[in-house]
């Protein structure tokens, strides 16, 4: 847990973020990776193993998990994952299976699925532990994320910022805190032209972060929500590297210019926190990388033009 002390707009406050990085596998999909092979184990072959549709995180995580299991694995991706990634999942001996046609829907999710589908029919046997509507999912969140985040945070009222994506970590961290009643304002994070908590999806560049249908989990979506664009989640992960070193994934920039955003609002909270699902080690060659960020045709806005840093503390 890194905590900021800042002042934005003239306005003191703390912004708090958890860093997934230093978890399981190195990103927050680690824990869902572990709950679904939980799930899953007792239906598996040793000869013919499993397979996910991935952006990438969690396709890492699986392919370790599996790997220290002695199962195969297979990983049907798309061309946003980044190099670095898809490399990690071959040396820890996983299949990549690459879908190139956009599903129409801003992205290729949909295309991925009816490959994985494709691949189902074709042998029988293969399991899939299906991170989109898995119960696991989100429940890894109720038994472990939430409760972890209140004794890392305390009893002080925050708003709890979460990036969706499948909607398993927001939909998790709404059941605990519906039962445990901590002092959060859950608020989920979400990208222009992702229909995840609904709306009309649209082209995206940002992997890890957004979905081409509505989460499963959260099938009326969520309030309240914010949206951000791809210039300021990757312009918050650049600011956040220049001021702290710091440096975090696609998606926890996201987070980041969201809670900016919030801080910035008449009914803010004096404290922030974001759940950072994973670090810039997977994204040095996309959102680190200015030839990536120009392809894409994205630009640098000035998301923290009124924030000043005061202190940066460190804890476990």
């Amino acid at each position: 847990m890194v905590t900021l002390e800042m002042s934005v707009g003239g306005h003191r406050t703390t912004l708090r973020l958890k860093l997934e990085a230093h978890g399981p596998y190195g990103s927050v999909k680690g824990r869902t990776a572990l709950a679904l092979w939980e799930d899953v184990a007792d239906r598996v072959n040793p000869a013919i193993g499993i397979v996910e549709s991935t952006s990438g995180n969690l396709g890492l995580a699986l392919a370790a998990v599996a790997a220290a299991r002695r199962v195969p694995f297979t990983a049907v991706v798309d061309p946003v994952i980044s190099t670095s990634l898809a490399d990690a999942v071959r040396v820890l001996g996983g299949r990549l299976i690459t879908v190139d046609e956009p599903d129409g829907a801003g992205g290729y999710l949909l295309s991925r699925l009816a490959r994985l589908r494709e691949l189902l029919r074709a042998e029988p046997g293969l399991v899939w532990p299906d991170q989109y509507t898995n119960p696991a999912s989100p429940l890894v969140h109720v038994r472990e994320t939430g409760p972890e985040l209140r004794a890392q945070i305390g009893e002080q009222p925050a708003d709890v910022l979460i990036a969706v994506s499948t909607g398993g970590t927001l939909a998790g961290f709404r059941r605990y805190a519906a039962a445990a009643r901590p002092p959060w304002r859950l608020v989920g994070v979400d990208v222009g032209g992702s229909a995840a908590l609904g709306g009309r999806p649209g082209r995206r560049v940002l992997p890890g972060i957004g979905a081409s249908r509505p989460s499963a989990f959260l099938p009326d979506g969520h309030r309240p929500t914010v949206r951000v664009t791809p210039d300021e989640a990757v312009s918050a992960c650049l600011w956040l590297a220049k001021s702290t070193g710091i440096e975090v994934g696609g998606s926890s920039g996201a987070l980041v210019a969201a809670a900016l955003r919030l801080q910035r609002h008449p009914y803010r909270q004096a404290h922030t926190v974001c759940l950072c699902p994973d670090g810039a080690d997977r994204y040095l060659d996309t959102v680190y990388d200015a030839s990536w960020r120009a392809g894409k045709g994205l630009t640098e806005v000035d998301v923290a033009r009124d924030a000043e840093i005061l202190s940066v503390e460190r804890a476990a």
